[in-house]
């Protein structure tokens, strides 16, 4: 859907800074602005991507005042986070109006584009316009909704639950009742206390030769994709919030969660019940022990993290003695 700068403003009730009939027809991250897309601005941090962003319209808080010039038409708002997610949700409303859904039928199945010797399961369901590629082996009870892209020799075990939208490479490995593309924790406070519900509408990618345990879950992005890269290896039981990116080859054991729009370098060993805070980057060849709570950002790479808050190896190992010798003191 296309809009321009004025018909987002009137739903928002803000006011326009820039050109009224600016348009945008998809929404991005504020790092990631391009043109035709549409931004928001409302964690200071994120201000330097305010000046350099690509993007056709920023939404921005009302008190906002740039100390640079500002290329994209800002659109000014009581408060640019709820504003966003009220966006987000009266354009995914709109789109629901377009469809009229009365249940699944033989159509459906038949604008599927189903490859050679792919093995389909029974209860089975596959929506309109996916794809699965050549000799893929989708077991019993799969539910692949509509525009999923599936490649070529994949396994997906029975139960796994695959939403609208996502994309997963060839040779890529999904156990049982895992479930990929449901909305990320996004919600967006109000004044009076309640919270207000961010429509999700990105999707998840998922490149070659990755394998997904049982019962691991993989959100949606907000805006843009969350993004498993190729040779990554999940356990079971994992949690992957909205808009985290995965580098390539990294592994991953049992129970660890990885809050919203982190990114995870390549080659990196994540042991089980690993706890990653929101919005950090951890470096390549980065190794973190089980149970490790990492908060803040690992910039280094190639070290070995312990301990909740995360320390290296050897400063954990030092602390650890301390602590140690003062519990027996005691």
């Amino acid at each position: 859907m296309e809009f321009k700068a004025k018909e987002i403003a009137e739903i928002l009730k803000g006011t326009v800074d820039g050109d009224p009939e600016a348009k945008v027809s998809t929404f991005a991250r504020i790092e990631n602005g391009k043109p035709g897309a549409l931004c928001f601005f409302a964690n200071p941090k994120y201000e330097h991507y305010v000046y350099d962003c690509e993007a056709d319209i920023i939404l921005v808080n009302k008190t906002f005042e740039p100390q640079k010039p500002v290329r994209a038409t800002m659109i000014r708002v009581d408060n640019a986070y709820a504003s966003v997610a009220a966006l987000l949700d009266y354009v995914t409303a709109q789109k629901r109006s377009y469809k009229r859904y009365r249940g699944p039928h033989l159509k459906k199945f038949l604008s599927a584009k189903i490859g050679r010797k792919v093995y389909l399961g029974g209860c089975s369901y596959i929506g309109r316009e996916a794809s699965v590629g050549d000799y893929t082996k989708i077991y019993e009870q799969v539910y692949v909704g509509d525009n999923v892209k599936i490649g070529k020799k994949c396994i997906i075990y029975p139960g796994v639950r695959i939403y609208p939208g996502t994309v997963i490479g060839d040779n890529v490995i999904i156990h049982a009742n895992a479930v990929l593309g449901a909305d990320g924790f996004g919600f967006a406070p109000m004044d009076d206390g309640t919270y207000k519900k961010i429509e999700h509408t990105g999707n998840v990618i998922i490149e070659d030769d990755v394998e997904i345990g049982a019962n691991t879950t993989v959100d949606k992005s907000q805006i843009g994709s969350t993004i498993i890269h190729k040779g990554v290896k999940i356990d079971n039981l994992c949690q992957i919030a909205h808009n985290v990116e995965i580098g390539e080859n990294t592994v991953m054991a049992a129970q660890t969660g990885i809050a919203g729009s982190t990114k995870i370098g390549k080659h990196c060993v994540i042991g089980g019940q690993v706890g990653i805070a929101g919005h950090l980057v951890i470096a390549d060849n980065t190794t973190l022990a089980a149970q490790t709570g990492v908060i803040s950002s690992i910039k280094t790479e190639g070290q070995t993290m312990l301990g909740s808050p995360a320390l290296p190896h050897k400063d954990f190992l030092r602390s650890y003695a301390v602590f140690r010798k003062n519990g027996r003191q005691q």
